[in-house]
């Protein structure tokens, strides 16, 4: 089956103001993300109360839009913002990179975990089970909007995009799927008293996002300026790759420490 995409990436307009699916997904994962923190915080034991989810949501806003920019240019298009830094500031033309805004919430809540005199992994655990949330609303997103789609496809179904007329793999819903719903259940299931630890909700996310990102990669098409590393892997499979490490040493240093007590 093949499906041709004719998906409009605007929602609709007031008074001429066009608001965006794109736009949309990032206020509703945060509205979202922060009630399913709330409920979480209220079920778990941690450190803080439920409360602290308002005062934290500013941090994570900013730190997201942030690091999702500065990753951006970092990570996928440094030479061409070195050679125009104003375009940096310019994030409605687009340009947004997870592992950015994931380096930009970890720093968000090292600070506000200080501030607030808090644990650290309290508030990890947490955040880390509530991102899948936004994923799958931001990956839903690129797929109405037409973007980051995958490579073509000789198989029977496929989505054509605007860009082409090839076949093309829905990349974008492969990742809603798993980096978004799939881990969002995971979680979820560990996410109760029974299985709660002090690191393994934050290991579990780490591994499985970055495996899942990993191997979806090979059905993405890389940007155009950067193709392959070494003709092999993509920026994001190797900004992967110290996710799944840091992961699994997270689960090692928590079966040390169980095992010590």
């Amino acid at each position: 089956m093949i499906f041709i995409h004719n998906l409009n990436p605007v929602a609709f307009e007031i008074f001429s103001i066009k608001i965006y699916w794109y736009s949309l997904a990032y206020i509703f994962g945060f509205f979202f993300g922060s009630f399913y923190a709330k409920i979480l915080v209220n079920r778990i034991q941690c450190t803080f109360k439920s409360e602290m989810i308002d005062d934290f949501l500013t941090y994570a806003i900013v730190s997201v839009i942030i690091g999702g920019r500065l990753g951006y240019v970092v990570f996928y298009n440094f030479n061409f913002f070195l050679n125009n830094p104003f375009e940096i500031i310019k994030i409605w033309n687009g340009g947004m990179s997870f592992h950015g805004g994931f380096i930009g919430v970890i720093v968000a809540m090292f600070i506000f975990s200080r501030i607030k005199k808090i644990l650290f992994f309290d508030l990890a655990n947490i955040v880390a089970a509530c991102v899948p949330i936004g994923l799958f609303l931001g990956r839903i997103a690129n797929f109405v909007n037409g973007e980051l789609y995958g490579t073509p496809t000789n198989g029977e179904w496929g989505v054509i995009f605007n860009e082409d007329s090839i076949p093309r793999h829905p990349s974008q819903v492969y990742e809603a799927i798993f980096e978004g719903l799939l881990i969002f259940l995971v979680l979820r299931f560990f996410l109760t008293k029974k299985y709660f630890f002090v690191y393994n909700t934050c290991a579990i996310f780490l591994i499985l996002y970055g495996s899942f990102r990993f191997i979806i990669e090979f059905f993405r098409e890389p940007d155009s300026h950067i193709g392959y590393i070494l003709e092999l892997l993509s920026v994001g499979q190797v900004l992967c790759l110290p996710m799944i490490f840091l992961g699994f040493y997270f689960l090692k240093r928590e079966n040390d420490d169980t095992t010590r007590t």
